[in-house]
């Protein structure tokens, strides 16, 4: 009976042991995402809570000031993965524009879904290409914005430079306001669509999208490979009826180089797993999905847990990924 009774709490004993080891098994993970009323966190949410699922990764999302300050927490280290718009992932890479210098330790995971370049033009102002910006006011975004750097390769790729423009470097908020005034001919943004500030310029001045041509987007995605082709819906803004071809950027998860290859192998097997209840929860996250995963990844060295997924998953890696 004694010997039972000893057996028995050495058992119990061995039970209490196991199970906080079973518990640090599971793998912590936070996911830094945008502001609480932008379009990263809602589907920065969905997609931890879907990673979430299967019980080996606890993942939450993070609410944050989205892609530049991203990009110095997964570098620091102090998070786990983040948003970043792979425009700015391979500025941080290679120490261009904001970035001083090269933050080498950056590793994508995944490609989710395109932010678009829209050329918004006051449709008076005789605005229908990139050429007929020269010598007009043009926002080009806030200084040290992801919009500016934008712009700015756009236009050296046209052969200009701000100083061919009256350029202004206006937040969003701004921007609209002095389209509204008729104090600026155009502006340049890069959002997913439909945006609230093109949609109100549209419910004040009649606008047109600028639209790029297939010999000037070969240009561009040659001298910037972070840029993919896409095309902005007509209807999608108020008195453009036409599709409008234009660049945009993808919005990735990124990673850094300490990230164990297990993790991330198994992060994206659960996240495509359940990639389903992830394209439900936002307009934006039905385009996540495996086939658009390798689309713009270019901009940093995959991590190899990823680079092991998409193998055993049979995806074609684009020119220069791996």
């Amino acid at each position: 009976m004694k010997k039972g009774m000893l057996y028995a709490l050495i058992f119990s004993f061995v039970l209490l042991i196991q199970i906080p080891e079973a518990q640090s098994a599971q793998k912590r993970l936070s996911i830094a995402t945008g502001g609480t009323s932008g379009i990263y966190f809602p589907i920065g949410g969905a997609i931890a809570k879907a990673v979430s699922k299967a019980g080996d990764i606890q993942a939450t999302a993070e609410s944050s000031n989205a892609s530049i300050a991203n990009v110095n927490l997964i570098t620091k280290m102090e998070i786990e993965l983040g948003f970043v718009q792979n425009d700015v992932t391979f500025w941080a890479y290679h120490g261009e524009n904001m970035f001083e210098k090269p933050l080498t330790n950056l590793r994508t995971v995944v490609a989710l879904y395109p932010e678009h370049i829209h050329l918004v033009a006051a449709k008076d102002s005789g605005i229908n290409s990139i050429a007929d910006l020269r010598g007009k006011r043009v926002n080009v975004g806030a200084p040290g914005s992801g919009y500016e750097a934008d712009a700015r390769s756009i236009l050296r790729v046209a052969g200009m430079t701000f100083d061919d423009l009256k350029a202004s470097r206006l937040d969003i908020a701004g921007a609209v306001a002095r389209f509204k005034d008729h104090q600026i001919d155009a502006a340049f943004f890069v959002t997913g669509y439909p945006a609230p500030g093109p949609m109100d310029m549209a419910t004040s001045r009649p606008i047109t999208l600028v639209n790029f041509d297939k010999e000037f987007m070969d240009k561009l995605i040659e001298a910037y490979p972070y840029f993919i082709p896409s095309v902005i819906p007509g209807g999608t803004y108020q008195g453009i009826d036409a599709d409008t071809a234009t660049p945009a950027v993808m919005a990735l998860l990124v990673t850094h180089d300490q990230m164990p290859e297990e993790t991330i192998y198994a992060f994206l097997k659960n996240l495509f797993d359940n990639v389903a209840e992830v394209q439900g929860s936002h307009a934006k996250a039905r385009e996540i999905s495996l086939e658009n995963a390798l689309n713009g990844v270019a901009a940093a060295p995959l991590h190899p847990g990823a680079v092991r997924f998409y193998k055993e998953r049979g995806l074609t890696f684009p020119k220069g990924v791996q």
